[in-house]
């Protein structure tokens, strides 16, 4: 007689890993939850009292060839913060408090020890957004993926009271573009960053990199900054009047986002010095231009705040730890908005 665990799929190792991941769950409950791990679905009673007229703001992303990177260097502690950080760092940009998280891990043969370290990283992840992780789900599907190789999905939910939704709708000319420090690449990029580090360099990803002052696995898998917590408080103190989560397509791709039609970005890009594993990238034969447009090139987030209270922007991200600079500022442009690096 076949079974399903002759077939590929390991029911018990799935109900082992569920075990495993229940009390990484737990310690990211938020008190609106009613029911979380384990069921069909998630409840969550969202506190109306907080809000006159709460809006929903979703999110959803995966972290994308990084986890190749992982897959290569047997770590996989961090690429669960990446998942939770590109999902409430984008809502967060509307001025949405993370609510609460669910994520999709996909793999060829489940492996509860090494999934739950995944999950352990998004349970972190959801604790540095202040969400809760309510649920998610498991897939075992053999043949689909290479052997020990999974995939990650991640979805998030958040509210913001109807007059305080960050769109952009306020820039005008004058204002300062704040961009803040990233922790290096983030989640985007690593198909060019693999092909020229890893597969036209030759590097080892175990090797001591003296310019970056750690291996290059230190690098490649530093998590993502997750940066909710310091955008409701700047947005608390300061008219935070636009904002962009810098991912693939770097500030060219993502900085016009935020700004309405009819204005342009000007970006000094001598104001502040990207870590040194983009001059790395660079030095491998990838042009200015389009190391600008694949990655952050060392800022996650950029601002955009009245002249006046740039000042009091940078003081509020210095006091969550978040390194910023005065990279530029909004001038009168035609039509769509455009970004110019200067």
């Amino acid at each position: 007689m076949t079974t399903y665990r002759q077939a590929g799929v390991d029911v018990e190792e799935g109900d082992r890993f569920v075990e495993l991941i229940k009390p990484l769950a737990k310690r990211t409950l938020r008190p609106e939850v009613l029911a979380g791990i384990g069921g069909f679905g998630g409840l969550f009673a969202l506190d109306l009292s907080r809000f006159k007229n709460p809006v929903l703001v979703a999110g959803t992303d995966g972290v994308g060839t990084k986890l190749k990177i992982a897959f290569l260097a047997g770590r996989h502690a961090t690429v669960g913060i990446d998942l939770v950080a590109m999902s409430v760092n984008d809502i967060a940009t509307c001025g949405a408090e993370p609510l609460f998280f669910l994520d999709y891990y996909a793999t060829s043969r489940l492996q509860a020890e090494a999934a739950s370290a995944v999950v352990a990283g998004i349970a972190e992840g959801c604790a540095q957004a202040g969400c809760t992780l309510l649920g998610g789900e498991t897939a075992e599907l053999p043949g689909f993926y290479q052997r020990d190789e999974y995939d990650l999905a991640g979805f998030a939910v958040g509210v913001v009271d109807r007059t305080r939704v960050i769109d952009g709708s306020r820039i005008k000319a004058g204002d300062v573009i704040v961009g803040v420090a990233s922790s290096g690449l983030h989640s985007n990029g690593y198909s060019l960053a693999r092909r020229i580090l890893l597969e036209e360099g030759k590097r080892s990803l175990e090797a001591h990199v003296p310019e970056l002052g750690c291996t290059l696995a230190d690098e490649l898998l530093k998590p993502t900054l997750i940066y909710p917590r310091a955008i409701l408080d700047l947005a608390s103190r300061v008219e935070v009047r636009g904002l962009a989560h810098i991912t693939g397509g770097g500030i060219p791709g993502n900085l016009p986002r935020c700004i309405p039609d009819g204005l342009r970005a000007v970006v000094q890009t001598s104001r502040w010095s990207p870590p040194p594993i983009f001059q790395l990238i660079a030095a491998g034969g990838v042009e200015r231009e389009e190391m600008f447009r694949t990655f952050n090139m060392g800022l996650g987030l950029c601002a955009i705040v009245p002249r006046d209270q740039a000042q009091a922007a940078h003081v509020v991200l210095e006091s969550h730890q978040l390194q910023s600079w005065a990279i530029g500022e909004i001038v009168p442009g035609q039509g769509e908005a455009t970004v110019e690096l200067a």
